[in-house]
């Protein structure tokens, strides 16, 4: 069995998100879940103060730093050494972000709203996060197409590497971008042969937790109820070489992570 994927725990310090908007919105509130998510056992928080769920209306960039930045803040009082990415796709956002202690850019357009977060990234030695998006959240689940769903996620991913990669930086991970402009079916297919990404030469984010995907395929509404559904996906994928698993409940996958070790030959 390959080595369990590091467990990135979700924080949003957002009212609309389609998981658990509003939970977090409040300053205070947002520190100690986030605080909690890493005593859970999360091996990397990432924060953010713009819904990305599908119809999601965009948030101005003074209000996603007043979201975001204290956050980070209050969290760095207490933790300093839990690595912080910061997801956004504003360069302003993700350079206050990296200047409060963020270590991780983690961009779901991947350079295709602003190109200069690789330069931000080249700049603070930072890890990029470079994730396949077809559209943007406001219009992307309008009738999404591809000629071959696997091989036009690696070309596009590809390209924004190597693009990346000219800037200077160093330490890239490459997502998938299930849920984003991609059909159910899409998504199963992008699952079924998630290994073909490894020949992209860098480590592989997966972010499947709570998706509408997963609500369709097993008929639950309520997305805080698909956290059993989310983990068997995962604990199915174990053998794929799957870097980072971001997830929503990070102390369900704890005692994934926990089983696996145990059962471990």
């Amino acid at each position: 069995m390959n080595k369990f994927p590091k467990i990135m725990g979700i924080l949003n310090v957002t009212p609309d998100s389609f998981s658990d908007g509003g939970s977090a919105f409040d300053k205070d509130e947002a520190v100690k879940k986030g605080l909690a998510l890493i005593e859970n056992g999360a091996d990397i928080l990432d924060i953010g103060g713009e819904s990305t769920r599908p119809g999601a209306n965009e948030v101005d960039t003074q209000e996603e730093i007043n979201r975001v930045i204290p956050v980070i803040k209050e969290i760095r009082k207490v933790c300093h050494i839990t690595p912080i990415s910061v997801d956004t796709t504003k360069y302003e956002v993700a350079r206050a972000a990296l200047d409060t202690g963020a270590n991780i850019i983690n961009d779901i357009s991947g350079l295709s709203y602003d190109e200069r977060l690789a330069d931000l990234a080249s700049e603070y030695n930072a890890t990029l996060v470079l994730m396949h998006i077809q559209g943007n959240p406001r219009t992307m689940q309008h009738n999404p197409k591809y000629n071959n769903v696997v091989e036009d996620v690696f070309s596009w991913l590809q390209k924004k590497i190597n693009q990346a990669k000219t800037k200077g930086v160093k330490d890239i991970i490459a997502d998938v971008g299930i849920g984003f402009g991609k059909t159910v079916d899409d998504n199963i297919t992008l699952l079924r042969n998630h290994d073909r990404f490894l020949g992209l030469g860098v480590p592989l984010l997966l972010g499947i937790s709570r998706k509408s995907f997963i609500g369709k395929l097993f008929d639950i509404e309520n997305a805080q109820e698909r956290d059993i559904s989310t983990a068997l996906f995962h604990a199915t994928m174990l053998s794929n070489n799957i870097d980072i698993i971001r997830v929503h409940n990070v102390k369900l996958h704890s005692s994934l992570k926990k089983i696996a070790s145990l059962l471990k030959s």
